[in-house]
């Protein structure tokens, strides 16, 4: 009986992270488009991304107050804050969005779900996870879908090669950021603490890099569909970041670094059906076999939770 209890009792506590994983890469997707849709109607790569994460800082940090869980403020946690935020937010989402009006928001949405493979090898590496050879398979399938869908992508007669070599370093940055902000949590630090504390400190570095070179993040205050964009970015960011840091706490980096493939799921049919590009050659093999990495992902997660109870 103790032991059906305690195999519920796992099943259930994965209920969480999977539910986190599912609404954050829904927001990913929908993120991706709203970057599209942001420069054609005139706002630049960073000026987008500063006043959205600035915006989503100011909400996360309106919720942490709510909850009285106050960013912690130390040595650590600050230089968790900066690196975390330069690794995983500005310069990763920089390379992102400045690439998305050369190769599309479609191929951005997949290429998101490149990290895992990195992700798990490092943690692998580390030891900071076991091998366990469905989640395995499961990195391979979701690397597998996207490596289809980039390698169609880099044979089309109008890419743009280095545009597409600029959008695949934001998955590296992406799997490094998973790796450090797992190794280097402060102690006793809730996800509703870090978050705002790291978007607070992405806008610091983004307000930064515009005031020593020549991109500005000025914008019209008279134009309200740019300013009702940036409202509802930040709102997205503000979910997404939120349940990024929720998932990496409940499920670790190999889940989280699915929140890529998830999104691509999700981007790509907003970016055809909404935003009229063409679909990705090969979409149906390559998205595919990422829902079929997702799937395994999670149940091996599920299955080797199981097992580690059981040898303790």
């Amino acid at each position: 009986m103790n032991d059906l209890l305690n195999k519920n009792t796992h099943k259930n506590t994965w209920l969480v992270p999977v539910a986190c994983l599912l609404a954050g890469g829904v927001l990913t997707g929908i993120s991706t488009n709203l970057a599209k849709y942001a420069v054609n109607i005139g706002l630049t790569p960073l000026a987008f991304l500063f006043w959205s994460i600035t915006g989503a800082a100011i909400i996360l940090l309106i919720v942490a107050l709510i909850k009285q869980e106050i960013p912690p403020i130390s040595a650590r946690s600050i230089e968790y804050y900066f690196v975390a935020a330069f690794v995983s937010v500005a310069a990763a989402n920089l390379l992102l969005f400045s690439a998305i009006p050369h190769v599309g928001a479609g191929f951005v949405a997949l290429i998101i779900s490149l990290p895992p493979l990195l992700t798990y090898l490092g943690a692998l590496l580390l030891r900071m996870e076991r091998f366990y050879l469905i989640r395995a398979l499961g990195v391979v399938a979701a690397l597998l879908g996207a490596g289809v869908l980039a390698i169609h992508k880099l044979s089309a007669p109008e890419s743009s090669v280095f545009w597409i070599l600029i959008a695949l370093c934001g998955p590296v940055l992406l799997a490094i950021g998973n790796i450090y902000r797992t190794l280097r949590w402060p102690d006793n630090a809730s996800s509703s603490a870090l978050a705002p504390g790291m978007l607070v400190a992405a806008s610091l570095l983004l307000g930064l890099f515009s005031a020593f070179s020549d991109f500005s993040v000025a914008i019209s205050l008279d134009a309200w569909l740019l300013l009702g964009l940036i409202v509802v970015q930040a709102w997205v960011f503000a979910g997404q970041f939120f349940l990024l840091f929720l998932l990496q706490k409940t499920g670790g980096p190999v889940l989280l670094s699915l929140l890529g493939a998830v999104g691509a799921v999700v981007g790509v049919p907003i970016a055809i059906f909404l935003q009229g590009e063409r679909p990705p050659e090969g979409l149906f093999l390559g998205a595919s076999l990422i829902a079929i990495g997702v799937g395994l992902v999670t149940w091996g997660g599920v299955k080797m939770a199981i097992i580690i109870t059981k040898e303790e």
